[in-house]
Parts: C-alpha cells; structure tokens; sequence
C-alpha cells in the first residue's frame, strides 16, 4: 500500500494547550481510514491538519512533519489553496452557501482558470451524478440549495468538493446529523468514492467504521493509541474484534 499522508512525531497545539502529541501514523492511498475514539480527543484537529484548515483558528500551530505525497505541507512557502484544491474537506453539517444548486457545484471551479465555462453544465450533471443526487434536483438546478433535505444538503457539499477533482477527501462526521435513510446513502456513497480517491473519515459510530472502513485509527486523550496498520501487539487488527471491548463501545 502506497502512503498518501505521513505524520512524524506530531503534536498538534492551540496556545499552551497539546491537543495531539507525539503522533506517527501512515495512511494509505485510495482506500477508506476512519478515525475513532471519545469525543475531545483530538480526531477532528488531526483531520483538519491534513488540509491546514487548523491554521484559520487563532493560537494553532504544528510540531513536526505532515507529509502529503512526500512533502511537508507544514513547510514555509506551502501554497494551502492548492493543498485544499487537492485535499477537499466536507463537515459535520452541510455548508450550504445561499446560493443555487448549479452555482454551489461550481463554486470552487470557477476559480480555476483551466476550465471553460461552456464545460459547467456538464460538469454539474456528472458531479451530481457522481454522488447519485442528479435525478432527484435536474429540475431544481437554479432554486436555492437552502430548499434541498439536510441529507441532499450534504451529498451537494461532496459533489462541490469533487468539482475540483481532490486526490483526498476528509469527512468530519458526515452523518452525525442525519437521519438513518440519509446516513445510509452517504455510506454508501463514501464506499463507491473509495475507488477514486483517498477518503479520510472522523466517526463515533463503531459499526459505520466497521462496515465502510479499510483502515482505522484510534486516538484516545490526545495520542493515536492504534491504528490497523500498527503492530498486531496493540491490540489492533483486520477482525475487528477490539470493537465489541466495553471502554471503546462506550466512548
């Protein structure tokens, strides 16, 4: 498995405060890593450094390497619209911009000067087709996307993030709020995606993790405590027997 992210001796910091320390991991290319563990552990700040979107929040800073395909994207002259360009990020609840379907698809593609506008009409219908939304809004294109379900709302922000054609797609808690029929669809979606890109998922629900992921990360009280990828002395592995241990179903 070739590694598309490589953190070293990472500690991830707000002010004073370490909210990860002394991280190592590996994550592989094209498949689906699922990060786990209780909540204010620190899962959501690791995600969010892979793209540096930690870098908006005032006091942030990062110890050590995050390699992205080799390089420290934490380097002195790292251009981040690019790194975001290639490592699109999708969170907990929709951010829906107050403006039409058609136009929230495009938003980030407008942006890029290789891409001519008498292309947009097709690249809306097979991004939304990509994310099995088309068929259900090709009559609703030019309506707000505030009208849309909360579960089409967020199928909307991962086709917007696809327009761009990312390598990686980070998701913080996708589903954490939708209903059953909406969290199944993105499931199912995640897996379909898996065969394109990289996809990089924060989670609470165990058994989401256990039907979609590939890999999974545990981190517990700031520290990645393991990762499927860690020695088999960890405690950590393919079965996924470490799910049904009470403390870990419990946080």
């Amino acid at each position: 498995m070739m590694p598309i992210f490589t953190l070293e001796d990472v500690s991830l910091c707000y002010g004073t405060t370490r909210v990860l320390r002394n991280a190592n991991l590996t994550l592989a290319k094209e498949r689906i890593t699922c990060i786990i563990g209780p909540s204010g552990s620190g899962k959501s700040t690791l995600l969010r450094s892979l793209n540096r979107m930690n870098d908006l929040i005032p006091g942030f800073y990062c110890c050590g390497k995050i390699l992205f395909e080799d390089e420290n994207i934490y380097d002195n002259g790292t251009e981040v619209h690019h790194l975001r360009q290639k490592v699109g990020m999708v969170f907990q609840k929709p951010c829906i911009f107050p403006k039409s379907v058609y136009d929230n698809v495009l938003f980030g593609v407008r942006h890029l000067p290789c891409t001519k506008k008498s292309e947009f009409p097709m690249i809306v219908e097979d991004t939304l087709k990509a994310v099995s939304l088309w068929s259900e809004v090709e009559d609703k294109l030019h309506c707000s996307a505030l009208e849309l379900s909360q579960g089409q709302q967020q199928r909307l922000t991962i086709a917007r993030a696809l327009c761009v054609k990312p390598k990686v797609l980070l998701l913080d808690e996708p589903t954490s709020s939708l209903d059953p029929k909406s969290a199944h669809a993105i499931e199912e979606l995640v897996k379909q995606l898996s065969s394109q890109l990289t996809i990089i998922m924060v989670t609470h629900k165990l058994d989401q993790a256990k039907n979609i992921a590939d890999d999974v990360v545990f981190v517990c009280d700031g520290q990645i405590c393991g990762s499927t990828q860690a020695p088999k002395d960890q405690g950590l592995n393919k079965s996924y027997a470490w799910f049904e241990v009470p403390d870990l179903v419990a946080a």
